[in-house]
């Protein structure tokens, strides 16, 4: 009875403790102006931010820690007897959002924060930082221009782009009519193409794959893949000589 008798008599009192001491303790908290006896159980029914102080008598589990912490005021006080592990209850009561806990040879006691559970407050964030980069920076930049060579710049020959109407790819139709058919055999002549239609026959049957897939004496070593029977266009880095 010491730690309520310590308690301000003006201030709102709450004192939970098991059914068979609640008029044990009604009798001893009548001389508070304002004053509570409950069980763990009818907590729900305490309204929220009312209570200046509350006396625990019974063992707290952190779910009753929880409605206590919402029943108190700002700055409202929790006092606790009668425990058997004051440790786990301590860390029960931080990881609840109690604050100052303090553990002494009668029990614990804690506060509750300068908020009550549900209010806001306005954030005043700063202006975002604006980063902004000096002339000197440039120099660890890549030069867009440095990423192309000359032939990456020059334009395409328009013959080169000609397909035929009616496959839709660059290999003349078996009735050709519209030229195509003279143009790629011209190629073929000046080396610019290559026409597999007759090509020897592979014995590993690979080598139209690319040069992964060819043996040394291969008629195809250096060309680039084709598909069987289609021509192949040489690019202007293969039609010159290495040495």
């Amino acid at each position: 009875m010491d730690v309520i008798n310590n308690l301000n008599k003006s201030e709102t009192l709450l004192v939970v403790c098991n059914d068979e001491e609640i008029s044990k303790y009604s009798d001893a908290v009548k001389q508070f102006s304002k004053f509570k006896v409950s069980t763990i159980e009818s907590l729900k029914d305490v309204e929220m931010n009312s209570i200046t102080n509350a006396v625990l008598f019974v063992e707290p589990t952190p779910k009753t820690l929880k409605e206590l912490l919402a029943v108190l005021q700002p700055e409202g006080k929790l006092i606790i007897n009668n425990l058997s592990d004051a440790s786990q209850v301590e860390f029960n009561l931080k990881t609840n959002g109690f604050m100052n806990v303090l553990k002494d040879e009668v029990g614990i006691t804690a506060s509750k924060p300068k908020f009550a559970v549900g209010s806001s407050a306005k954030l005043n964030l700063k202006k975002p930082t604006v980063w902004k980069l000096d002339d000197g920076d440039d120099d660890d930049l890549i030069d867009p221009d440095d990423l192309l060579d000359d032939d990456d710049l020059k334009k395409p020959d328009p013959t080169s782009l000609r397909v035929c109407g009616t496959t839709g790819v660059r290999k003349a139709c078996k009735d050709c009519s519209c030229g195509l058919a003279e143009e790629l055999s011209q190629e073929v002549k000046t080396g610019k193409l290559v026409d597999t239609t007759d090509a020897p026959k592979s014995s590993c049957g690979s080598c139209y794959l690319g040069d992964a897939f060819r043996c040394a004496s291969c008629p195809y070593l250096g060309m680039p893949a084709f598909k069987p029977g289609e021509k192949i266009q040489l690019s202007t880095s293969q039609l010159k000589s290495d040495i």
